[in-house]
């Protein structure tokens, strides 16, 4: 893309509040006239991230251009941004005219001009006979309609909106997409959008940036983050997905679920381990034993409206989610394959626990904020090590007397046969955990990992 079509440029930037990390060494560009939306949940700091563009909040590093020029001097009112608040933000004292002219008239513009300009944005909204209402007799999705008329009505080159169809009901919220996606079409302006809804994202974006934990997992269309997801955490958070443990053998072979399947992916290696992702709706059925690839009994089939839900046990152990709109009755045997396009093959992020930690006593070494028991041969006091605990070597207690540090159930992914599970410790680090145990998210939980278990080397 030419370096001309970019409107904003984010470069390394980073914001901490206090110890915590919030964004951690952004870097992306925004083209004119895109609608990109910063997606991710909460605490992933896209609404900071809005907040440093919108000029709220000032950057700890970095450097933020729009057009080519830092902006990171200018205060809110100086840059030519206007931001549509969750809350709406409107003047309950004035009536919907004045609270859209209220800029305008900040700008001592002709009477004349701020009237053409009211009538055209409350037209745009489709609002053109309520310019005399009071703001509080409207519904929310009106009031919307007036923040964001309030807006534009200004022209700004940039559009920010912070998660503006939040407080409005499932019916309101789909039918204010369609008018914001029609209303970037006619304004021909950039849009930056937050939200934590998936749907949403997909629905009106041309660019999605994928956020978790201060950082930027992925930036694509629609179609790539949904179909090509570079890791497990996108893969899970963009709709539903079987996410699998699996091997590559060679390019275009990987072997998953205990079955081998042909894919489109190359350049990952012979016998390599991976991950993969396959959607639910593309598992198919078969009757026809030469195209079948393997055998499951369905334990579950719930209708959802446009398709039917339902779980299969396969032939070798795995449970799998499979989407369809014929319905198969529990028990039923049934046969089924996967095509070749439909497997997403992604290297693995992490084959096990990995921390810097310090040798503090003959046969005890400090990580994760706490003092552990293992084989410290080879190694002196005050040696700093890399430690290794394998995921399935880590157990999860719900008392916190035996354990060796505490936190709290972050992530939860059911891999078919397991839960692989994140831990975020009060020291603000993560520890991963393979398990059969089913966890909620949030839940307090203390982490023990046995001495024999523990893996030194030099750091």
């Amino acid at each position: 893309m030419a370096k001309e079509t970019h409107i904003i440029n984010i470069d390394h930037v980073s914001k901490s509040f206090g110890d915590k990390k919030v964004l951690d060494d952004i870097s992306l560009y925004i083209n004119k006239g895109e609608f990109i939306t910063f997606l991710g949940p909460s605490g992933c700091g896209k609404t900071t991230l809005l907040r440093l563009i919108a000029g709220f909040l000032s950057p700890d590093s970095g450097v933020i251009t729009l057009e080519g020029k830092d902006i990171s001097p200018l205060p809110p009112h100086k840059r030519p941004l206007n931001t549509v608040f969750q809350r709406y933000a409107l003047f309950p004292h004035l009536d919907v005219y004045d609270n859209i002219a209220f800029g305008l008239k900040l700008q001592k513009l002709p009477v004349e001009e701020i009237n053409k300009r009211v009538k055209r944005v409350l037209k745009l909204v489709s609002m053109s006979d309520y310019e005399d209402r009071d703001v509080n007799s409207l519904s929310g999705g009106q009031q919307q309609r007036i923040a964001i008329a309030r807006a534009i009505v200004n022209q700004p080159k940039v559009l920010l909106l912070d998660e503006p169809l939040s407080a409005l009901d499932l019916k309101m919220r789909k039918d204010m997409q369609i008018e914001l996606k029609e209303m970037h079409k006619k304004l021909g302006i950039t849009f930056i959008y937050v939200t934590h809804d998936q749907e949403e994202a997909l629905t009106l974006s041309d660019t999605i940036v994928v956020m978790n934990e201060g950082k930027i997992q992925q930036i694509g269309t629609p179609v790539d983050i949904y179909n090509e997801p570079v890791n497990c955490f996108v893969a899970d958070f963009i709709g539903e997905s079987n996410i699998l443990k699996g091997r590559m053998l060679r390019d275009r072979r990987v072997a998953f679920i205990k079955h081998e399947f042909d894919c489109v992916d190359e350049g990952f290696g012979e016998d390599v381990k991976v991950d993969v992702v396959v959607r639910p709706e593309d598992i198919y059925f078969t009757t026809d034993p030469a195209k079948c690839q393997f055998k499951a009994t369905v334990n579950s089939c719930i209708f959802k409206g446009v398709h039917y839900e339902m779980w299969v046990d396969t032939d070798t152990g795995y449970e799998l989610m499979i989407q369809d709109y014929d319905p198969y009755e529990v028990g039923s045997e049934v046969m089924l394959y996967i095509d070749p396009d439909d497997i997403q093959v992604m290297k693995k992020e992490r084959e096990c626990n990995t921390f810097a930690g310090e040798v503090t006593a003959e046969g005890k070494v400090e990580f994760l904020g706490a003092e552990f028991e293992c084989n410290t041969e080879g190694f002196a006091v005050g040696d700093e090590v890399v430690v290794k605990v394998a995921f399935e070597k880590v157990d999860l207690l719900d008392h916190e007397e035996d354990a060796d540090v505490t936190g709290n159930v972050a992530v939860i992914l059911y891999m078919g046969d397991h839960y692989h599970i994140t831990v975020k410790t009060e020291t603000g680090e993560n520890v991963w955990v393979d398990t059969n145990d089913i966890w909620d998210k949030n839940d307090s939980v203390g982490v023990k990992i046995l001495p024999k278990d523990i893996k030194l080397s030099k750091a």
